[in-house]
């Protein structure tokens, strides 16, 4: 039985390309790159040709990229870095209530050391209200994050107003980017971002390797006690091969952004089309267009989204219920709760997220097989 994939938000395969250009620092050019001999210089020249990479694709300077082990790691040293780093200058974070649980677990996390959180609402697309997070800014502000575009919904937040408000109020703005790297142009200059968080198995690199963007002069506390690796920010032996996997995957991904995203487009609009042809009671999640370009993500009334899961593996078919780092827990997406969703709503939920490998075909197969469980799941 052919396997089509529709979960690239929950990670993607890693590219030939990529692959290839990691494999000698498996077993040949396998020196710490910490030492001074040739076999570690070796390593240590990949590292800095891979943050050079990173940098040109965000528009950012080499010296502004810092390598972690995913993107949620990237998001605790952002938050708990500029958190301890400013204490004296204030206690008070703005984030949003859709956040990823990365995000949500670390402010939950600090308002236990005595830091507070303010958690702004969204709209029923997805959206913060730009002037509820002015009214929110207070003189002990540090921190503003908010996620570029939303995992589950695709919802991309008006990213550049948000840095400008940071920016005008002299607080810094911090944006988990982990969905939108690969899939939407990023220019951390054009817009005011300080800091941005990613994870290359989210733009067919390889996992168990991120990357965090603090731009020059903004200072923040290491949260790893160990080594002095990464300027002294982040302690432990550098995954070299990741490194490099991570460098020529956003390389790829940057060469390729404006063809893959008017392939995911078309194709997202066509599921959608599909859907309101042959689907009745259902609810598209997000906003239709200010989305993610593969992200889909529709409610469907008198179903549970696990065992419409369940039915589509049967047909070889893999998506999601929501994220993948939730996936398994009991109670309905705190997203789709935000957005005024009804439990019952909320866990009738399936969110698609197409790739490059995807076709129409694809889609015309996924949607003959939920017309037909559907209808069966609803009796």
């Amino acid at each position: 039985m052919r396997i089509r994939y529709f979960d690239h938000a929950a990670t993607t395969n890693v590219k030939e390309e990529v692959v290839k250009e990691m494999l000698p620092y498996f077993s040949i050019e396998y020196g710490n790159a910490s030492s001074l001999y040739s076999l570690g210089r070796t390593s240590k020249k990949a590292i800095e040709e891979a943050r050079k990479r990173v940098a040109k694709a965000l528009h950012a300077k080499p010296k502004e990229i810092y390598f972690t082990s995913c993107g949620s790691e990237a998001d605790n040293l952002a938050l708990k870095g500029i958190a301890y780093q400013y204490k004296n200058k204030g206690k008070h974070i703005i984030t949003s209530k859709i956040e990823h649980p990365a995000i949500l677990e670390t402010c939950k996390t600090l308002e236990k050391q005595g830091y507070e959180i303010t958690y702004l609402n969204v709209d029923e697309n997805g959206f913060i209200s730009l002037s509820e997070l002015e009214f929110s800014i207070r003189e002990d502000t540090i921190l503003i994050s908010i996620m570029f575009a939303n995992n589950e919904i695709g919802t991309i937040q008006p990213i550049e107003q948000i840095g400008q408000i940071a920016k005008k109020h002299n607080v810094l703005f911090h944006t988990d980017s982990v969905q939108a790297v690969g899939n939407v142009k990023i220019d951390v200059e054009a817009m005011n971002i300080d800091l941005l968080s990613m994870s290359a198995h989210k733009f067919y690199g390889p996992k168990g390797v991120g990357a965090l963007y603090v731009r020059e002069g903004v200072e923040f506390e290491r949260i790893q006690d160990g080594g002095h690796q990464e300027k002294n920010k982040r302690a432990g032996t550098e995954n070299v091969a990741g490194i490099v996997g991570l460098g020529k995957a956003i390389e790829l991904a940057n060469e390729n952004l404006e063809k893959y995203e008017e392939k995911l487009t078309t194709l997202r609009d066509y599921y959608f089309s599909q859907i309101e042809e042959k689907i009745s009671n259902y609810k598209i999640n997000g906003d239709k267009e200010k989305r993610l370009p593969g992200n889909t993500n529709i409610s469907f009334e008198g179903i549970h989204g696990e065992e419409l899961l369940l039915k589509l593996d049967e047909k070889g078919i893999c998506a999601s219920a929501g994220s993948a780092c939730s996936s398994g827990t009991p109670s309905p997406s705190h997203v789709l709760l935000a957005i005024g969703l009804k439990p019952e709503l909320a866990y009738g939920s399936l969110r698609i997220t197409l790739g490059e490998e995807n076709t129409k075909e694809d889609i015309d197969f996924l949607i003959e097989q939920l017309a037909e469980i559907i209808p069966k799941l609803r009796k």
